[in-house]
């Protein structure tokens, strides 16, 4: 027999649904009780991906590329039911469901909804002592993690990481405690401001003499590796201009259907400078033999309950669930005051 939590559902639960480019609205979905090797979930927080999420809102995204989440439902020709982000907890469990039982706190890569019902492979299950408010940042910590992997940015080399959002913070943070130096690049000067809280080295605006900067902080050489979490195809640019010779760029953002300009006919060119594509789906090849996805979720995990990480300070803003609309409306319009976005859940 299934394992059901007290209580019930009432009325449909709503998801949030990008309807038309800069139009979000909170659709009555579907939770179904589990059927067998299934768990329903209810959220208790989920956070915006800021970069990602802003892009599939402006309706920025190739119509016909694939959606790359079993969890989302439409199509980026819009609308799409979009997020990845839910921490929770178990509801109720469906027939012949081990290891998940009503009222185990989970991180799901679930779009933004109330209650929702998924394979019991899809939750991550997480330590009972873990704020909801750390759990949140799984994605975010994962994709940063896996940015660093592919860095391979060595004990003593100067890393350049352009974008102190969400995720550029956060691969500075780890850089730090992996005992590289970290130049910051960011033109919101809060942004700035945290990254030297998280241990830069120092912080620049993108137009303060960035290229003589970088060589005066790395004594003529330029940085080992530069990292693009921005999402502007100018810091793309500027990232290439930046590393030394032989050194390498990694782009960790999502530029969607935008075109980026890149200057390939001088040192990028002479310099053997190369360009890496970071993307959280892929774990870099080289590391296959000793890292898959089950060591990487044990890393994460271990890293949201490091106080090392000081991730309830990049929280600015916890907005009610049913004003979710808003939120995105705000960001789209002035986003420099927001770091990380959540929507908190009636009955979470």
């Amino acid at each position: 027999m299934p394992s059901t939590a007290p209580g019930r559902i009432g009325a449909r639960p709503r998801a949030l649904w990008f309807a038309a480019p800069r139009l979000a609205e909170l659709r009555p979905d579907e939770a179904p009780a589990p059927g067998p090797g299934e768990v329903r979930v209810r959220a208790i927080l989920s956070a915006v991906s800021h970069g990602t999420e802003l892009l599939v809102y402006r309706g920025g995204v190739p119509e016909d590329l694939p959606l790359d989440l079993p969890t989302f439902a439409g199509s980026f020709a819009l609308p799409v039911k979009h997020g990845y982000a839910a921490a929770g907890r178990v509801l109720d469990t469906g027939p012949g469901v081990e290891g998940l039982s009503p009222g185990d706190p989970v991180f799901v890569h679930h779009p933004h909804q109330e209650v929702f019902t998924v394979p019991a492979g899809f939750p991550i299950p997480l330590p009972p002592d873990l704020d909801p408010l750390r759990a949140v940042f799984f994605a975010n910590t994962e994709t940063a993690l896996n940015v660093v992997h592919d860095a391979h940015a060595r004990l003593g080399e100067t890393v350049l990481v352009f974008g102190q959002g969400v995720v550029g913070l956060l691969v500075t943070r780890l850089l730090v405690l992996s005992g590289v130096s970290v130049l910051a690049v960011e033109p919101v000067s809060g942004r700035r401001d945290l990254a030297l809280k998280m241990g830069a080295a120092a912080a620049f605006g993108p137009d303060d003499g960035l290229q003589e900067r970088v060589l005066v902080a790395t004594g003529g050489r330029g940085a080992d590796v530069a990292v693009e979490a921005s999402g502007s195809g100018a810091a793309l640019a500027a990232a290439v201009g930046c590393v030394a010779a032989e050194g390498t760029v990694v782009a960790a953002s999502w530029y969607g259907a935008g075109p980026v300009a890149l200057p390939l006919g001088g040192h990028f060119h002479r310099g053997r400078v190369r360009i890496r594509s970071s993307q959280v789906g892929r774990m870099a090849p080289e590391l296959s033999a000793r890292w898959d996805r089950s060591r990487r979720t044990g890393a994460v995990v271990s890293l949201l309950r490091d106080p090392r990480l000081p991730l309830e300070s990049l929280v600015s803003h916890r907005i009610p669930f049913g004003r979710a609309p808003e939120a995105y409306r705000m960001l789209d319009e002035g986003p420099d005051e927001a770091v990380q976005v959540v929507f908190e859940y009636e009955g979470g």
